[in-house]
């Protein structure tokens, strides 16, 4: 049993060696950088031994000693399986239980819809859908899959799929279009509010649309930390805003939302279906990456 003891500083350890930062550990472990340097330091005092090189030059990333690096796999793999037999007994089943993180706005937007279909084809698999912005970990938060939006590589040991391709559009209410004339036009720009997310891609769509002499500090925006917020405030007639072509296609087609302008700004990051090599459930994450590939 001494193995297991001071979990939480293990758990600690391990985040302050994976974001070589202890602020970064606190905002995933929901602790302070004191409590996570405290925890650390407890863990180094029941050893014996430091676990970070210790500098005085201001160094900006904490750095591993070579025995703490030899251990880290070690102690991962210790708490990735403490974390998949605590889901087993909160699931109180035998390993049917699926982690899939998305962001909000692909569960609202993509994901929510699609789902009846996948409940019914698949009801041996207890999907647990985590939605936030927050990069989840693979091994401490039991995650299986995660659609992610980036570029590969992710990480090591981890496969990345490419589920869609990142196609920003302006949108607007059609009703609002009507009765404002077209946003495309530089005299009526100025009539509509700028819906803003997180992102803030507006400044780099208009600046393509050639449309950026048209903004001034005037100009009314109201602004949402998620994307689908400023969805919905569009289909509402509440201004345009901007979002990947595929959270707004059924709105498009269904006639809630109109495109305001004809342009498509491409990022360089797209949407990945990414799960670790060595998956805990193979069968129930083939099932998954097989239903998004029929689905898409």
């Amino acid at each position: 049993m001494r193995s297991i003891a001071h979990l939480n500083a293990q758990r600690a350890f391990e985040a302050s060696a994976r974001h070589q930062s202890f602020s970064l550990a606190a905002q995933e472990l929901n602790v302070t950088p004191a409590a996570v340097g405290q925890l650390v330091r407890t863990l180094e005092d029941w050893l014996g031994s430091p676990l970070f090189v210790r500098s005085t030059s201001g160094r900006a990333r904490l750095v591993t000693t070579e025995v703490a690096e030899q251990a880290l796999p070690d102690i991962r793999a210790g708490l990735e399986r403490l974390a998949v037999g605590l889901e087993r007994l909160r699931s109180g089943s035998a390993g049917g239980v699926l982690t899939v993180t998305v962001s909000p706005a692909f569960a609202a937007k993509w994901l929510l819809p699609r789902l009846p279909d996948f409940t019914s084809s698949h009801p041996e698999i207890d999907l647990r859908i985590v939605a936030s912005d927050r990069l989840s970990n693979f091994q401490t938060d039991a995650v299986d899959l995660a659609v992610r939006l980036g570029q590969p590589p992710f990480g090591p040991g981890l496969t990345a799929e490419l589920l869609f391709e990142q196609t920003v559009i302006a949108v607007g209410s059609p009703h609002l279009i009507a009765r404002l004339g077209r946003p495309d036009d530089q005299q009526n720009f100025s009539k509509y509010p700028l819906l803003h997310d997180a992102h803030n891609f507006w400044p780099r769509f208009l600046e393509m649309a050639h449309m950026a002499p048209s903004i001034s500090p005037s100009h009314k925006s109201i602004r949402f930390n998620q994307t689908a917020l400023a969805i919905d405030a569009a289909i509402a007639g509440q201004g345009l805003a901007l979002a990947s072509r595929i959270f707004v296609e059924a709105d498009l087609a269904a006639g809630r939302l109109a495109r305001a302008f004809p342009d498509e700004l491409r990022m360089g990051s797209d949407f990945y279906l990414v799960s670790p090599r060595r998956a805990r459930h193979p069968d129930s994450v083939a099932a998954v990456r097989k239903w998004l590939a029929d689905t898409i």
